[in-house]
């Protein structure tokens, strides 16, 4: 199944879109859409991952990052902290999803988990 995009719902767009904007920039991923309140990600000209202002978001979610490598797994998860995320997995492993999954998992200013995942063997 391939989605078209995914919307998580805020409380504090302005820190959604700054925690963001610095943990999808290793994945290449940048603003490139912004209308009726609302931001959208994405690559290659294509927004498919968009924050929505709310009162109260419906609740954690969990949306997972393809990175090209390993490497952007590491940086995905250093920026996530750097930024002020919250460690939910540090990058590595992750055998019982896959023989290569490689991914790092933080909590966003909400709550959501964002995570980076590689699902190719080490370069």
């Amino acid at each position: 199944m391939t989605l078209d995009h995914v919307t998580l719902r805020v409380r504090d767009l302005t820190r959604s879109r700054a925690f963001y904007v610095a943990v999808l920039a290793p994945l290449g991923i940048s603003v490139l859409m912004e209308e009726q309140g609302a931001v959208g990600f994405g690559k290659s000209g294509k927004p498919q991952f968009w924050l929505g202002p709310a009162d109260a978001p419906s609740g954690p979610m969990h949306v997972a990052f393809v990175a090209a490598n390993r490497a952007e797994v590491r940086a995905f998860y250093a920026a996530a902290l750097a930024v002020g995320g919250t460690d939910n997995g540090p990058p590595g492993l992750r055998p019982q999803y896959h023989a290569n999954y490689y991914g790092a998992f933080v909590l966003d200013p909400d709550g959501n988990n964002a995570e980076a995942v590689c699902r190719l063997p080490e370069d």
